[in-house]
C-alpha cells in the first residue's frame, strides 16, 4: 500500500481473551495499513465475528470505511455488524484469498460475483479504489466457490446522490499492481477505474501471475501506465474482455460494471458456450390418450434433472419451464423471461410397448436449430433416451455430460406413479396434496425399493405440520421414519438426508445432528432448487447465516425464477437483513405467480399490515382464509387485519380459535400481535410455539422478524427454547 496513514509504533495487538466493548477476542486473523483484523466473539447473539481495528493516527478514512459497507447490503459483499469508537464488526468468513489460476469456468463465475458486487457499490455512489486478490474471500457454500468483496477502507463516496458515480481527485492511494493508470497519476476516478482493478484481478484468476509486475513501485507503476500485460492463455472472447478491461484511455473500457457483467453473462469462449444455458419446455403428448400428459411432463423433467449433470451448463428447473405449457409464446420471448441462450422441446408418443420421442435444440437468438433427434424405443429402454437426450445436447454444445450416478432405477409402473405426484407437488391445495400421497403411495406399492417417494411422503408429512394441518408430534417422526427408509434404499439420497435435517433442526431442536445431515446433503453440486432451498431456507437462515441463505435462495431463484415458494421463501428471509421493501416486491411477485397461493397470501398480509398498509393486509388476509381457514397464519393475519381496521369485534371469534391447545394457535397468535406491533406479547407466543415444535416457524418468524423481536428483553429465553441461543 501507498499514501496511507501513518501507523502508530508503540500500538500493541490485542491478545485472547480481551475484551472490546461486548465482544471477546479469539486471535489476530491478520493486519494493513489502518488496521488489524481479529477473530472475536459476540457473547450477545452466540456467533463469531471479525472485528477490523483502527490503528492510525487519522480516523477519517476509517469512517469512511464504515460508511461505505453499511450503505450497501449485497451477498458479494462482507457485511457490517457494528462499529465502535475505533474498530468495526464485520461478518467472519471462513475461506482464502482469491488466487488463480483456476479453471476458466470457476474463473467467469468469480469474476461475475465480483462484478456483481462492485456494480451494487457504484449504484450507490462508491468506488472501491483497492481491488486486488487479497481483498476477495472466496468461501465455500453448497460446495460452490463464492467470492466476497472486503476492505472499503480507501473506498471514496463520489456523491451523497446514492444513484450517481461521479468523478473524484485525491492522493495516489491503493495497490501498485491493480491500480487504474488514472489512478496512479492521481488523476480524478470514477467507475470506470475500478473496472481496470477488476480487470488485473480477472487476468490472475486466467494466468496465476499478475498484468503489471516490477522490482520496484517505479516499475510497477510504469508498467501499468505504459506496458500491455503478456498475451493470456484463454478463449479469444474471454481474452477480449480483460483487453478491454485494462485499457489505458478509460474511454476505451467498460464504462460501468453493468456492462462488465452483461459481457460475462453472454460470453462465448471459442467453440463452447462458456454461459450456455437451456429451458426444457414440456413436451408435447401426442399419444391417443390424453391421461398420458404425465407421462410426457415427467419425460420433460428427467431430461432436465439429467442436463444438471453439465458442468457450467445453467439449467431452468421444472417449475418456470412449465409455466409456458400450453401457451403459444415465441421462443424467443420465453427465452428472454427465463435468461437462457437455447430451448428443447419435443413431443413424444406412446403406442403399446413402445414409445417415439422427438426432441429440438433451438439457439433462442435466432430460432435456429442447433440439433434434433428421434428415438423409435422399446417403452422399458425410456431411462437410457433421457440419457441419450441430455448427451445430445452437451454434445451440440461442446460441453460435456457428467457420468450419471448408479442410482437404481425403479420399475416403470411406480417411475409412472411418482411423476404423477410430480404434476400435483407446487398446487398447495387440498385436492392436490390428497392426489400428490395416493400417487406417491401407489408408486411404493409398485416399487417398495425406489427411495424417493419414501421422501416425498417425508415432505409431505413435514408440510402437514408446517401449516398447522398436522400436529408436528404426529407428522414429523412420521417424516423421519420415512426419510430414514430412503437411506436404508440409498445412503447416499441428498433429499433424505436433507429431510432427516429439517427434522433434527425443527422438531428435535438438534442444531449439531442439522448440520451434519445438511453437509452430506449438499457435499456434492449439482443441487436440485427445491434442496438448494431446504439448506438456505431451513438450515442457514434458521441458524441465523441470512446473508449466506439469501446467496443460496437467489441462485434458486436464478434457476427456477417463476416459481412462486421460492419468492416467498426469500421475501421471509429479507426483512432479517433489513430489506423489507424488497420482501414486499419478493411476496407480491409470489401471488402475482399463483393467485391461487393462499400462503404467499398470508405473508404479504403480515408485511403490509407491519407497514400500517391496512386496506392491503385485508386484501392479503381474505385472499389467504379463502384458500386455508383453517391454517393458523390465515387466522392470525385475518384477526389482526381487522383489528387494525377497528373491527376488533369480528377479530374475537378467530383469536378465540387459537386459544387454548389447539396445535398451531400460538403461531397464529405470535403472527398476530406482530401484525399489531406488539412485540412483548409477539414474543410470549413465540416462546409457547417453540414448545409446541412448530416445524418451518423458524425461517417464517423467528428469524425473519428478529431485529424487532429482539427488543425484547425476553427474546435471548426464546431462543434458548430452541437451543438458537
Amino acid at each position: 500500500m501507498i499514501a496511507r496513514d501513518r501507523i502508530d509504533a508503540h500500538h500493541m495487538p490485542l491478545t485472547p481473551g480481551t475484551r472490546l466493548g461486548p465482544y471477546t477476542i479469539e486471535s489476530l486473523i491478520g493486519s494493513g495499513g489502518m488496521g488489524e483484523v481479529y477473530k472475536a466473539h459476540d457473547e450477545r447473539l452466540n456467533r463469531t465475528v471479525a472485528i477490523k481495528r483502527l490503528i492510525a493516527d487519522d480516523a477519517s478514512q476509517f469512517q469512511s470505511e464504515a460508511r461505505a459497507i453499511a450503505a450497501i447490503n449485497h451477498p458479494h459483499i462482507c457485511q457490517i455488524y457494528d462499529v465502535g469508537p475505533d474498530y468495526l464488526v464485520l461478518e467472519y468468513l471462513q475461506g482464502e484469498p482469491i488466487s488463480g489460476p483456476v479453471t476458466r469456468d470457476e474463473a467467469v463465475r468469480l469474476a461475475s460475483q465480483i462484478a456483481e458486487a462492485l456494480h451494487a457499490a457504484h449504484e450507490r455512489g462508491i468506488l472501491h479504489r483497492d481491488l486486488k486478490p487479497a481483498n476477495v474471500m472466496v468461501v465455500r457454500l453448497g460446495g460452490s466457490p463464492h467470492a466476497k468483496l472486503l476492505d472499503f477502507g480507501i473506498a471514496q463516496l463520489t456523491s451523497s446522490d446514492p444513484g450517481a458515480t461521479r468523478t473524484v481527485a485525491g492522493d495516489v492511494m491503493g495497490t501498485p499492481a491493480y491500480m487504474s493508470p488514472e489512478q496512479a497519476a492521481a488523476k480524478p476516478l470514477d467507475a470506470r477505474s475500478d473496472v481496470f482493478s477488476f480487470g488485473a484481478v480477472l487476468y490472475e484468476l486466467l494466468a496465476g501471475t499478475r498484468a503489471f509486475t516490477g522490482d520496484s513501485t517505479a516499475q510497477i507503476l510504469s508498467a501499468v501506465l505504459r506496458d500491455d500485460p503478456s498475451p493470456l492463455e484463454a478463449p479469444p472472447a474471454l481474452q477480449q474482455i480483460v483487453k478491454r478491461c485494462l485499457a489505458k484511455d478509460p474511454d476505451r473500457r467498460f464504462q460501468t460494471m453493468a456492462d462488465v457483467r452483461h459481457a460475462l453473462h453472454h460470453l462465448t469462449v471459442g467453440t463452447a458456450d462458456a454461459t450456455a444455458s437451456i429451458a426444457v419446455l414440456p413436451f408435447a403428448n401426442l399419444s391417443p390418450n390424453a391421461d398420458d400428459e404425465y407421462f410426457s411432463d415427467g419425460l420433460s423433467e428427467e431430461i432436465i434433472n439429467a442436463l444438471t449433470r453439465v458442468p457450467g451448463l445453467k439449467v431452468i428447473a421444472r417449475t418456470s419451464a412449465f409455466a409456458f405449457k400450453g401457451k403459444n409464446e415465441d421462443i424467443r420471448r420465453i427465452a428472454n423471461i427465463l435468461g437462457v441462450t437455447h430451448m428443447l422441446e419435443g413431443s413424444v408418443r406412446r403406442a403399446g410397448g413402445r414409445v417415439r420421442v422427438t426432441a429440438q435444440l433451438i439457439h433462442a437468438a435466432d430460432g435456429a436449430h442447433r440439433w434434433s433427434q428421434r428415438y423409435d424405443r422399446e417403452l422399458s429402454d425410456i431411462f437410457a433416451v433421457q440419457d441419450d437426450i441430455a448427451a445430445e445436447i452437451a454434445g451440440a454444445l461442446k460441453l460435456q455430460l457428467a457420468p450419471a450416478s448408479d442410482r437404481r432405477m425403479p420399475s416403470l409402473p411406480a417411475y409412472e406413479a411418482y411423476l404423477r405426484y410430480r404434476s400435483y407437488q407446487w398446487q398447495f391445495t387440498p385436492e392436490a396434496s390428497r392426489r400428490s400421497r395416493e400417487c406417491l403411495e401407489q408408486a411404493l406399492a409398485l416399487d417398495p425399493e425406489f427411495a424417493l417417494p419414501y421422501v416425498g411422503l417425508a415432505d409431505y408429512h413435514f408440510a402437514l405440520a408446517a401449516v398447522g394441518a398436522s400436529p408436528s408430534h404426529e407428522a414429523m417422526p412420521r417424516a423421519r421414519e420415512l426419510a430414514q427408509r430412503a437411506l436404508d434404499i440409498d445412503p447416499e439420497l441428498p433429499e433424505a438426508h436433507a429431510m432427516l435435517g429439517i427434522v433434527a433442526g425443527h422438531y428435535e431442536y438438534d442444531w449439531g445432528e442439522a448440520e451434519r445431515r445438511f453437509r452430506l446433503a449438499v457435499k456434492r453440486e449439482p443441487l436440485s432448487p427445491h434442496l438448494r432451498q431446504w439448506y438456505g431456507t431451513f438450515f442457514l437462515f434458521a441458524t441465523g447465516r441470512a446473508v449466506e441463505a439469501r446467496l443460496q435462495l437467489s441462485r434458486v431463484i436464478e434457476e427456477d425464477p417463476l416459481c412462486q415458494m421460492w419468492r416467498l421463501m426469500r421475501a421471509n428471509l429479507l426483512p432479517a437483513v433489513g430489506l423489507e421493501d424488497e420482501a414486499l416486491d419478493d411476496a407480491r411477485k409470489a401471488v402475482e405467480l399463483d393467485p391461487d397461493f393462499w400462503l404467499g397470501w398470508a405473508d404479504l398480509g403480515l408485511l403490509c399490515a407491519r407497514r400500517h398498509q391496512h386496506t392491503e393486509a385485508m386484501e392479503c388476509a381474505e385472499r389467504a382464509m379463502a384458500g386455508a381457514p383453517w391454517c393458523p397464519y390465515s387466522i392470525g393475519v385475518m384477526a389482526a387485519a381487522l383489528a387494525n381496521e377497528g373491527q376488533a369485534t369480528r377479530a374475537e371469534p378467530l383469536l378465540a380459535a387459537l386459544q387454548g391447545d389447539a396445535y398451531g394457535g400460538p403461531v397464529g397468535l405470535a403472527v398476530y400481535f406482530l401484525a399489531r406491533g406488539e412485540i412483548e406479547q409477539a414474543v410470549e407466543w413465540s416462546a409457547k410455539a417453540a414448545e409446541h415444535r412448530f416445524p418451518a416457524f423458524i425461517p417464517r418468524l423467528i428469524r425473519t422478524f428478529e431485529p424487532s423481536l429482539r427488543r425484547s428483553a425476553a427474546w435471548p429465553d426464546v431462543l434458548k427454547k430452541m437451543n438458537l441461543a
